[in-house]
């Protein structure tokens, strides 16, 4: 025999995952795995409202992104194009983003790794030893940038 009552008893209420309150909202939403009131979903980088904005979140390193700003800091390699997975570390210079093996000396094509010493200029990547020539480092190129590997960080 089924219980009629049993049935009637309206669920607990869940605990939103962004700002810890009760929802009693007529709609919630349910993204990695934990409940959130449609305003409590956002995006880390811009704070679009989630929900608002289509059916599809990213997650990085404890951020929620939006699909706009995970491709921005995430989504294709600066120098080859291609897509970067969520979970592999990258290399970024002057705001672009780069497969590790991507990272290279435009002249030599020496891979880069973190501690060396590079030039970026124009959108190209120089190791020290093939950077243009001595005139014009005196008077045009900015100061040698270190490089650095980052993963999960919030740079919005």
């Amino acid at each position: 025999m089924v219980n009629s009552q049993a049935s009637s008893v309206p669920p607990a209420p869940r605990s939103c995952a962004g700002c810890g309150g009760k929802i009693a909202d007529r709609f919630l939403l349910f993204s990695m795995e934990r409940y959130w009131h449609t305003r409590c979903l956002k995006c880390s980088c811009c704070q679009a409202q989630l929900g608002d904005i289509g059916t599809t979140c990213y997650s990085k390193g404890g951020m929620i992104l939006c699909r706009s700003d995970y491709i921005k800091l995430f989504g294709a390699c600066s120098a080859c194009g291609q897509s970067i997975p969520a979970n592999e570390m990258v290399m970024r210079a002057q705001g672009n983003v780069y497969h590790i093996k991507c990272f290279s000396c435009a002249t030599c094509r020496n891979r880069l790794i973190p501690g060396d010493r590079f030039h970026y200029i124009n959108g190209t990547i120089f190791c020290e030893h093939d950077r243009p020539g001595a005139a014009l480092h005196n008077s045009h190129l900015a100061p040698l940038q270190s490089s650095s590997v980052l993963t999960d960080q919030k740079v919005c």
